[in-house]
């Protein structure tokens, strides 16, 4: 492929392998809590595999982002995937069993993977030819995520069976282990990029000092709240379709499998609306697709109703995740890189687990439409924060060039 493109090869190797690892959290998604509900006893503690597999992310993104800065990119992601290859085989074994303890440890590991796993977004940053790349090679990255979408949910059924089991879905999880070992033999090509010139500890600045930088602020938000409101609303989804509403396993998985779709696919075009409009104009458009997801939802349980809710929520995400991430480079010095990314994931994904917690509760407790109103108060403060950053985006770029004069003085020195 980098024969055709202009990208560096290592962009590719990240595209190709990222979908066979991240297809387990699809999976974990789509029968996550159907299998919870039929292994525990608590109906309410359905979305705990989901929400344990994200607690993993936000617990286990600090120690990655050290694990990178100490041993580079290529072995943090390796060790990623082989927590991954395990936790397929302990999902294996509790489907087998039935062991819902043993099935959320396995969803544990699958969050500790996918937070090795997330350093791919910032190799293909450190991989991008020029900070202007650096939109583009985000949206090439995000678009290989819909593979996902089809992998996980199809292999989720089509290897239900595999392997005789009570409730089934062990065979499902065997063959993501096989997805895991094909992603270890292709990431074994990819070559660790020396990063630019690591500014001396004089220059790093203390930890509270970037948090209270106004662009810090806004791409932590941004990516977070989008974050969160996306895992609450599609954690509960499948429960509130075919455990409440009695819409078929194969129109649930319609759903989930298209809101996937819509996460990446927009990824096609995206980085040539970042250089048409520019990021303030991306993250707007995403608040404003989150509140239109809201109104959508609210008119009514029908199928279609979930369809273009969920399918509106996956564009939006697509949107905000990929403005924040573009906007958090733009805080830090090259010196600072790790911490500061490792702060981004704990909070990100950390928020990710409190929402999809909440999600399994709410919805047991109120119902469909009491998600939905509980989300509003995130959504109030998305839309203050795109707002303020539509207004002042220009005021924030001095902030960037001061950044960026910082980082070449101690070449000029």
């Amino acid at each position: 492929m980098s024969r055709f493109f202009t990208l560096p090869k290592n962009i590719w190797l990240l595209f190709i392998t990222q979908p066979l690892v991240m297809a387990a959290s699809p999976v974990i998604v789509f029968i996550g809590g159907i299998l919870s509900t039929k292994m525990g006893n608590n109906p309410s503690m359905a979305t705990l595999p989901i929400t344990v597999m994200i607690l993993g992310v936000a617990c286990t993104s600090i120690p990655a982002a050290l694990l990178a800065k100490v041993k580079g990119r290529k072995f943090a992601v390796i060790t990623g995937f082989i927590i991954s290859f395990i936790a397929s085989l302990f999902a294996a074994l509790a489907t087998y069993q039935l062991n819902f303890e043993l099935f959320v440890l396995a969803s544990l590991m699958f969050g500790s993977s996918s937070a090795f796993i997330q350093q791919l977004r910032f190799a293909a940053i450190e991989n991008a030819p020029t900070k202007a790349d650096i939109p583009t090679v985000l949206s090439i990255l995000m678009l290989s995520g819909i593979f996902a979408a089809f992998l996980g949910p199809d292999i989720a059924l089509a290897a239900k069976d595999l392997i005789d089991s009570p409730q089934g879905y062990t065979g499902s999880f065997l063959v993501l282990s096989l997805l895991v070992v094909v992603a270890l033999v292709i990431i074994s090509q990819f070559e660790n990029v020396e990063s630019e010139s690591i500014i001396n500890n004089e220059n790093t600045r203390p930890l509270l000092v970037i948090i209270k930088q106004p662009i810090f602020i806004i791409s932590v938000l941004c990516a977070a709240i989008g974050f969160a409101l996306m895992s609450y609303l599609m954690t509960a989804t499948p429960l509130s379709m075919h455990q409440h509403n009695g819409h078929s396993l194969l129109e649930t998985k319609w759903v989930i499998q298209s809101h996937i779709v819509a996460m990446f696919l927009p990824s096609l075009f995206t980085a040539w609306l970042v250089k048409k409009f520019g990021l303030k104009a991306l993250m707007l458009a995403g608040t404003l697709m989150y509140g239109s997801v809201i109104i959508i939802a609210f008119a009514g349980e029908q199928v279609i109703h979930y369809w273009w809710a969920l399918v509106l929520l996956g564009v939006g995400w697509n949107f905000l995740f990929l403005s924040g991430t573009s906007l958090l480079p733009l805080s830090y010095l090259p010196s600072e890189k790790y911490k500061v990314q490792a702060l981004n994931d704990f909070i990100l994904f950390g928020f990710q687990a409190v929402a999809s917690l909440l999600a399994g509760w709410v919805l047991y407790k109120a119902g469909w439409y009491g998600v939905l109103l509980s989300s509003l108060p995130f959504l109030i403060i998305l839309f203050t924060v795109t707002l303020y950053f539509y207004i002042h985006h220009k005021k924030l770029q001095k902030a960037e060039l001061e950044i960026a004069q910082i980082k070449t003085e101690p070449l000029q020195k």
